[in-house]
């Protein structure tokens, strides 16, 4: 079975190279970030069309989650994490499908910092590490998949230096990720690729893509009842290359299931 994620940067926009990618790469379930999108506007019939059920959550202008599927319709079960936020938007949709929960997560960016957007991003960690706790106590086969906008090591990012004033690479925010990994997460690129140069996001300026000026900020955590089924663990770093591309390129995982 082949999962991927991919924050697509516009479903509607770049819905051409997501189609393509759809095709080429031939994923069972993918889960997809920043819609960019209201609601009535999600392509469901062009999504449908290339072989995928989906559901989504959709937002205007900005956010939006959606969960795609070849093994038929997702189930839904959770639309946002338990907690009140003042304004909530879409960035979690919690889905079954067969004997797997899959949580599709696209986390605050955050900046700029200190200010209000720093501030709830580190409130919407907290309520994920609280709902995270309580799914990997659950001894079922849970996946948090997504964008998660941090680059928890300094091998996740190509000059540590420059971002250390960053949301993405504050020491508060590795803290986090960290906290949550303890729970007894598992980080499926560095579980299998512990030492090596992995990238997950191309800025589009400067050049970054040509000169692999890259961040990781997509991950799979695993359950512990997901682990021993990982069989491989990559990105699809050449689609970042193509015309019109997101600058976040797909990242998936095959588990023998």
């Amino acid at each position: 079975m082949k999962i991927a994620t991919y924050n697509v940067n516009g479903v509607n926009g770049r819905l051409p190279v997501l189609l393509k990618w759809l095709q080429e790469s031939q994923p069972d379930i993918v889960c997809l970030q920043e819609l960019k999108a209201p609601q009535e506007k999600f392509p469901e019939a062009e999504i449908l069309e290339a072989g995928y059920h989906s559901v989504w959550l959709g937002q205007k202008s900005w956010n939006g989650v959606a969960v795609l599927s070849k093994l038929g319709k997702p189930i839904v079960s959770r639309t946002d994490l338990p907690g009140e936020e003042e304004v909530e938007a879409s960035r979690y949709l919690e889905v079954k499908i067969k004997d797997l929960i899959i949580a599709c997560i696209y986390l605050p960016n955050g900046n700029p910092v200190p200010g209000p957007k720093f501030d709830y991003k580190m409130r919407w960690f907290e309520r994920l590490d609280a709902h995270a706790e309580m799914l990997i106590t659950s001894n079922k086969k849970v996946l948090l998949i997504g964008d998660f906008n941090v680059m928890p090591t300094e091998k996740d990012v190509y000059k540590p230096e420059k971002f250390k004033n960053d949301a993405l690479f504050l020491p508060e925010v590795r803290d986090a990720f960290h906290n949550l990994i303890s729970q007894g997460w598992t980080d499926a690129l560095r579980h299998l690729h512990p030492d090596e140069e992995i990238y997950t996001f191309w800025d589009y300026f400067r050049n970054a893509y040509q000169r692999n000026a890259g961040l990781r900020i997509d991950h799979f955590l695993l359950s512990t009842e997901v682990v021993p089924h990982l069989k491989k663990a990559e990105v699809d770093k050449f689609v970042r290359g193509w015309e019109k591309s997101s600058d976040d390129a797909p990242v998936w995982i095959e588990l023998k299931i």
